[in-house]
């Protein structure tokens, strides 16, 4: 009985016990099956995807063997995101990781086709070397090309060196801003000052040393390309506006989420009025190419940092020669931080910087190619100083300072003009302190003095001829 049952239970598990092994055995292959898939897709392939993508990217350009791992966008034109036409010269805003290193050459086309091509020849579009390539914020650069030849457009595109003409993809030019605005009447730089914006534009043709009515601007923050669309985010009135600077309210939302103000655009409005109705005759929009970046770094800089009791700001232009002589100078004098605005120099100036921040002079160089913007650039400088500064003078690499009657007395005269103003920090009435200007003249040379400016010209006039300033920055109305 006993037997019969065990044989009974062997015939009842052994087609269970194979089943079993089958399904143990499936799982085991479908596991190894799993992690050969994982295995393949893993990035232990990566190191073959190099070899295929030159071999396809080989097929675009001749110039690809010397250039083996170029990446599929260097062939796009790069992105510019302002031109501006002077007098002498285009002036590019560019963007997108352009180093300053890179040789990059200005694409021109003639006005009567796009891009022809004709018989393999490309005779309609010229290429010219850029004259400048430099920095102008964290995000943007400023790219200088030079005319367009007659029948060409002031529509000038960037390439680099090593990609052909041809290898473009030139359909996406007519999807890019193509824009050209003339330097004459254009919007150019803006800053965010605390609860508003300073806005900057050429072409007002408002009163010089006048407060004008700021009823008739207003300005425009948006995003985009405003010549294909009006996203515009806010429009807020103008508080202030004299020669070409306009202050407006900064709007709420974004000093609420600072985040969306970066690369902002920015615009101003126009009223024109009837002199004698005060109707309104016109509205007109400005064209612009400011945009508002404010920086992080800047702004914890900004918070942590002490003032400084004295600061020098200039605007120069080719003037590297006579720049150490007038920092040190004044140096001696008590200026603890200075502001060189360089207007389109190319005489080597960061040369000269570089040399004096080695020996601990705290001189900074902004790149500003706005030509004959004097008081607007240091508008922008005092808005700089303002967080930095206690007092900031403003004058040109070729004035200087001087205190007769310490130097008749036999002083020594070191941080002299730091311990005048000083006086005058805390007063509730004294917001500048002005001094005249004498001129001087030749002094009989006719060349730069070597000795340098303060021995070389000894002849000036006798009556001075105007002032300069050493202001209190946190108290003006910029």
């Amino acid at each position: 009985m006993d037997s019969e049952q065990r044989r009974k239970r062997k015939r009842t598990y052994r087609p269970y016990s194979r089943a079993q092994y089958l399904s143990v055995r499936s799982l085991i292959l479908c596991l190894c099956f799993l992690v050969f898939l994982l295995f393949i897709s893993s990035d232990r392939t990566v190191s073959i995807r190099p070899v295929l993508s030159v071999s396809r990217l080989s097929l675009l350009s001749s110039n690809s063997l010397q250039v083996p791992f170029r990446d599929k966008s260097s062939s796009l034109p790069l992105r510019i995101e302002g031109r501006v036409l002077f007098p002498d010269h285009l002036l590019l805003l560019a963007s997108d990781g352009i180093h300053q290193n890179e040789k990059l050459y200005c694409v021109y086309y003639r006005v009567s086709h796009n891009i022809p091509i004709e018989d393999g020849k490309y005779q309609d579009v010229a290429i010219k070397p850029v004259l400048f390539l430099e920095g102008y914020d964290e995000y943007r650069l400023v790219v200088r090309c030079p005319l367009p030849s007659l029948n060409y457009s002031a529509s000038v595109d960037l390439r680099r060196s090593h990609v052909h003409v041809r290898d473009y993809d030139w359909s996406l030019k007519m999807k890019t801003n193509q824009t050209v605005h003339s330097w004459e009447k254009v919007v150019y730089e803006a800053a965010v000052d605390g609860n508003t914006a300073v806005v900057f534009a050429k072409g007002l043709n408002l009163r010089p040393h006048k407060e004008s009515d700021a009823t008739h601007f207003r300005c425009r923050f948006g995003l985009g390309n405003w010549d294909k669309d009006n996203r515009f985010v806010v429009s807020t009135r103008a508080v202030t506006a004299a020669q070409e600077v306009v202050r407006c309210l900064f709007p709420r939302s974004l000093r609420k989420n600072p985040n969306k103000t970066l690369g902002i655009r920015v615009t101003l409005v126009h009223d024109t009025v009837n002199s004698n109705s005060k109707a309104l005759v016109d509205r007109v929009v400005m064209p612009s190419v400011a945009r508002i970046y404010n920086s992080k770094a800047y702004e914890q800089r900004r918070r942590n940092q002490r003032k400084y009791e004295l600061c020098a700001c200039t605007m120069l232009w080719n003037q590297a020669s006579s720049l150490k002589e007038w920092i040190m100078y004044h140096a001696w004098l008590g200026v603890e931080r200075w502001f060189i605005y360089d207007n389109n120099s190319d005489d080597g100036i960061q040369e000269v910087i570089e040399e004096l921040e080695l020996q601990n002079y705290n001189v900074s160089r902004h790149n500003w190619p706005w030509i004959k913007t004097q008081e607007a650039g240091f508008s922008h400088c005092a808005l700089r100083a303002r967080d930095q500064c206690k007092w900031v003078g403003f004058f040109d690499v070729d004035e200087f300072f001087y205190f007769p009657r310490d130097h008749e007395r036999g002083l020594v005269g070191q941080n002299s003009l730091k311990s005048l103003v000083a006086n005058y920090t805390y007063s509730k009435r004294i917001a500048e302190i002005r001094t005249a200007c004498h001129s001087f003249g030749p002094s009989g040379l006719s060349s730069h003095p070597e000795q340098g400016v303060t021995v070389g010209y000894t002849c000036r006039l006798q009556s001075p001829e105007r002032h300069k300033s050493i202001v209190r920055p946190d108290l003006l109305a910029m």
